[in-house]
Parts: C-alpha cells; sequence; structure tokens
C-alpha cells in the first residue's frame, strides 16, 4: 500500500486527492478528496496571461493543500497543470510559485496526456460491465478545454481541444438568459472542435459515454433532483438525453439568481454552467448518444495511479 497525494489544476478548479493505493488489489481508497474554485484561466483566452488575482488565488488553495498533504503523511506527490497553463505566457510565474508552496514542479501536461489519466480514472471501476459495453467515449469537459477519449481496457486514441465552459463564457458573454445567437454561436465553436476530435478519435465507435468533470457532474445532481451536492448518488449515474436536454434548457433559460439557487450548485459555477451544460448536450447529440454515465472518478484518479 502506497499514500499518495494527486493535484489536478485545470482552468476553473484546483483538487487535491489524498489515498492508499493498492496496487496489487487495484483498489484506491480516499482520504481527502477536495475542490477549490480559483478561475485560473480567467482572461487567458483574451490575454495570453495568467492574472495576478487568478495566481494569488490558485496560490493560496495550494498552501491549503500543503498543509493537508502534511496532515496525512502522503509519501508521494504529484501536480498536474492542464489547460490555462499550457496557454499562458507567463507560466513560469506559476511553476515558480507552486514549486515554493508544495516542493514539486507543477507538470504543464499536453492534452493527450490529461486524457490519458482521465481515461485511466474514469473506466477503471467499469471494465468487465456487461450492461456497459466497450468501446468507452470518455468525455471530460474542463473550464479551458475537453478531452475526448475512445478505448477499452486502454486508450486507443484521444484528442484535446480548447472548448470549455469558462472559455466559451467568456468567448461568447452568454446572457442570462442566453439568447438565441449566443447559444448557436457556442454550438458553433462545439461543432468545430468536435470535427478536429473526429480527425483522430473515432467517436461514431463508442457504445458507452462517459462524462466527467464539474459540469456534467452538476448536470446530473440536477437531473436526479437532489437537494444539495451529494456524490454517492451521482457516481455512476445514468443520464437520459432527455433529462440533459431539459437541465440545459432550464441553464440557458434562467437568470444568475436562479441559478444560484440551485442545491446542487457549487457558487464558482454558476455563470459558467450553462455554456457546460450546452458542451455536453451538443456532443451526445452529434453522437446519438441515449444516455451519459456519470464518473466522480476522472483525472485526479489517473494521476494517483501513476504514481504507484
Amino acid at each position: 500500500m502506497t499514500r499518495v497525494a494527486a493535484i489536478d489544476c485545470g482552468t476553473n478548479s484546483i483538487r487535491l486527492l489524498v489515498a492508499d493505493a493498492h496496487p496489487d488489489t487495484g483498489e484506491l481508497v480516499d482520504l481527502d478528496r477536495r475542490m477549490t474554485i480559483v478561475r485560473l484561466g480567467q482572461g487567458v483566452d483574451r490575454t495570453g496571461r495568467l492574472a495576478p488575482e487568478a495566481l494569488e488565488r490558485t496560490f493560496a488553495a495550494c498552501r491549503e493543500y500543503a498543509a493537508v498533504i502534511k496532515e496525512h503523511g502522503a509519501e508521494k506527490l504529484r501536480f498536474v497543470a492542464t489547460s490555462a497553463s499550457r496557454d499562458a505566457e507567463n507560466r513560469d510565474e506559476f511553476v515558480r510559485g507552486v514549486l515554493g508552496i508544495l516542493g514539486v514542479e507543477p507538470e504543464v501536461i499536453t492534452g493527450e496526456q490529461e486524457a490519458e489519466f482521465s481515461f485511466t480514472g474514469a473506466t477503471r471501476e467499469l471494465t468487465g460491465r456487461t450492461d456497459l459495453p466497450q468501446p468507452y467515449l470518455v468525455v471530460d469537459i474542463g473550464g479551458g478545454s475537453t478531452e475526448f477519449v475512445v478505448g477499452e481496457e486502454h486508450v486507443r486514441a484521444a484528442r484535446s481541444v480548447d472548448i470549455g465552459c469558462v472559455r466559451l463564457t467568456e468567448r461568447h458573454a452568454p446572457s442570462s438568459p442566453a439568447t438565441p445567437a449566443q447559444i448557436s454561436a457556442i454550438r458553433a465553436d462545439v461543432e468545430a472542435a468536435l470535427d478536429l476530435a473526429e480527425q483522430t478519435v473515432p467517436i461514431d465507435e463508442a457504445r458507452t459515454l462517459v462524462g466527467l468533470a464539474g459540469s456534467v457532474t452538476t448536470v446530473a445532481g440536477i437531473a436526479l433532483g437532489l437537494d444539495a451536492y451529494d456524490s454517492a448518488a451521482i457516481h455512476h449515474a445514468r443520464i437520459s438525453y432527455e433529462q440533459v436536454q431539459d437541465v440545459t434548457g432550464m441553464l440557458l433559460n434562467s437568470t444568475h439568481d436562479e441559478r444560484a439557487a440551485i442545491g446542487v450548485m457549487h457558487p464558482g459555477r454558476v455563470d459558467v454552467i450553462a455554456a457546460g451544460a450546452l458542451v455536453l448536450l451538443t456532443i451526445m447529440q452529434r453522437i446519438g448518444a441515449r444516455d451519459v454515465v456519470v464518473s466522480e472518478h476522472d483525472i485526479l484518479d489517473g494521476i494517483a495511479w501513476s504514481i504507484v
């Protein structure tokens, strides 16, 4: 058994997992799993740089996580940074800050590496289930990018494209409610990104769609009618296309205050969830998916297993 810590720093959030890994049994036992909205990617699509206030929010979360890791006595730590830090001109400033706080250098991974970790984390528990036929299409809808991965026990093809809930919200500034023109513009970006993904990933061959990350889990929580966010209820829930369509329509047609009042809604997702839901709906329409299997296990779990 090895006690490991994994950190995933994305465009919208930074997340920590401290777990005991049992390589012989393939079991990963959570000790602490938490998420903080830091919006590291604030303005990156427009300026090409990480904003000073976004860096400070991220470093504050890193200081909190350093204390948690020390408390649990994790033997090994891996810090992975994704879309926003790949795109930023001043990412060296980000790297130096993380190194000073946590003692490890963040690995600014490629979209393909991100996809590999996500696939491993999401599908490790699903292999062998006859009700979820392979190949899987794992879709990880992040803040700045979305990863498409097709595979069985292992990745067969993967592609990262620059669509995400934060990036699309900043690019098209959807109002509350969103206008038809704003919705069409977001859809057009998602369709163009799907065209790119299909050049290398055979998404039409997938028999089970697996959805990851906060936009997907929030949509699932709303569809399930939860009063508060419940990871156990959301993990491996199967949400139908009709449910996703209904929730997306509601989010696009709601005001900021109406979205903020939803029980499962994290405050940091209120302004970006409508775009994230529309990404999921557009993907399901494109591939003809009847439902999506929602996974709470994702890139964090994949990072943790990569340490072992």
